[in-house]
């Protein structure tokens, strides 16, 4: 059965100019004209997936017929074979050695530096000022992942240069992604800024990973648990410990801030979620700060964090498959270009009702184990499911509970939405209010 193709086709451009124009709210509507839908992206086919059904067998029940497409090809010269990019057998034991890394244990000590961060971002505010809300959470969200990643005293160097540097390399790189290859080569700014900063970020971590093997000491990080890792009496190389370095960096900083930033809007925004949200904290913290243990005791707190990562995912992912595979009535051949769309599965008015509402009460237990399968991936599923979603999700909790105990943020300016790979809060500004 011929798969359907997508309204809005150019000559020539295919649907780009379409989607460049209207963004998540061209690929929310998909479908409507199917299950899978190919799309014509410039000379690259491709078939958008809009089924939750169809999701889970691309991520979990056919995953292993997969393996990451066309966009990721284009960070793997400087990403190199961290998680996010490795494929096959490479991926699973990398995988494996990362693993305890972040288990529960290891969560509940990273907890008390996501609590101390944001409890120092927060005293620094000034009752009536005004704050770029997106610009404090990428700060506190690099400060969080630099002292978990790098606890050691040579470590500082370390999360020094990725505040100067990490945003950089996400913002070219992805720039570089979307782009043909030759004008990487072009001796234009933001290319010598991006190669600039890709070497200084290399240098100093590697300075790192060598200071640690002198010792080969557990300090309580990221890094230590890497360094540790065996697989077969094999640890890391330094070149596959700074792979999944950068990795982790470039993957675990910006959306975790624009997470942030959203569900900061959207408390600032919606009274009566403020309100419940005050009381649930007034009742479990009583003004302290929030520890790891409390997170069980804030349903609320985490509702809305549930409802952020379901109105504000990424806008598509892409993988490629490696053999034939049946994906409904469509038949892929090897090499076929597969988009998934968490943005348009998580607005599909058929699984979210009103999916433009910010709605934190939607997450009832009942709601939850009803969701089909493939319907709420914030986190992606299957052997490429995020490994640190417990530790963002950590994350999340906490740092809303630290400032919305000390904090309310009353909203100066409405929020634009910019996207690339995701929906970016720009101009968020809020004048903070002590409570």
């Amino acid at each position: 059965m011929p798969v359907p193709v997508a309204p809005h086709r150019w000559p020539l451009l295919g649907h780009t100019p379409a989607m460049l124009a209207r963004r998540a709210k061209f690929t929310d509507a998909l479908h409507e004209h199917g299950d899978v839908v190919r799309l014509d992206l410039g000379p690259l086919h491709a078939h958008f997936v809009t089924s939750p059904a169809l999701t889970h067998e691309v991520l979990v029940s056919q995953g292993s017929k997969f393996r990451k497409g066309a966009m990721f090809d284009k960070f793997q010269p400087y990403l190199g074979s961290g998680l996010l990019l490795s494929n096959g057998e490479h991926h699973l034991r990398q995988r494996r050695m990362m693993q305890p890394a972040f288990h529960r244990e290891r969560i509940e000590a990273y907890a008390s530096t996501m609590a101390r961060a944001a409890a120092a971002l927060a005293a620094r505010w000034e009752p009536g000022e005004i704050r770029v809300i997106e610009n404090d959470m990428q700060e506190l969200a690099v400060t969080v992942v630099g002292e978990t990643l790098f606890s050691a005293e040579i470590g500082r160097h370390a999360v020094e240069e990725v505040r100067r540097s990490v945003f950089t390399i996400i913002q070219q790189g992805m720039i570089r992604a979307l782009t043909p290859t030759f004008v990487e080569k072009l001796p234009l700014p933001g290319n010598r800024e991006f190669d600039a900063a890709i070497a200084r970020m290399k240098s100093v971590v590697l300075q790192v990973i060598e200071s640690w093997r002198a010792d080969a000491t557990d300090h309580g990080d990221v890094l230590s648990m890497i360094l540790l890792a065996e697989d077969d009496g094999a640890r890391m190389t330094d070149t596959q410990a700074y792979d999944e370095v950068l990795t982790l960096l470039t993957a675990g900083i910006e959306t975790t801030a624009i997470a942030l930033a959203w569900a900061l809007y959207e408390v600032a925004i919606n009274q009566d979620v403020e309100r419940r949200l005050h009381a649930e904290l007034d009742e479990v913290l009583g003004g302290r700060p929030p520890t790891y243990a409390d997170l069980k005791s804030l349903p609320y707190t985490t509702s809305i964090v549930q409802e952020t990562l379901r109105k504000y995912p990424i806008w598509f992912v892409m993988r490629r498959t490696l053999t034939d595979v049946q994906l409904g009535d469509a038949t892929l051949p090897p090499g076929a270009e597969v988009i998934i769309s968490p943005h348009a599965l998580h607005h599909d008015e058929r699984t979210f009702p009103n999916p433009a509402l910010f709605n934190p009460d939607r997450w009832t237990p009942a709601f939850t184990s009803s969701l089909p399968r493939g319907a709420y991936v914030p986190f992606g599923g299957g052997t490429r499911q995020c490994l640190g979603n417990t530790f963002a999700q950590t994350e999340l909790i906490i740092t809303l509970a630290t400032i919305a105990t000390r904090w309310r943020l009353i909203p100066t300016r409405q929020a634009r939405v910019k996207f690339t790979s995701a929906p970016y809060p720009t101009g968020l500004l809020m004048k903070a209010v002590p409570r």
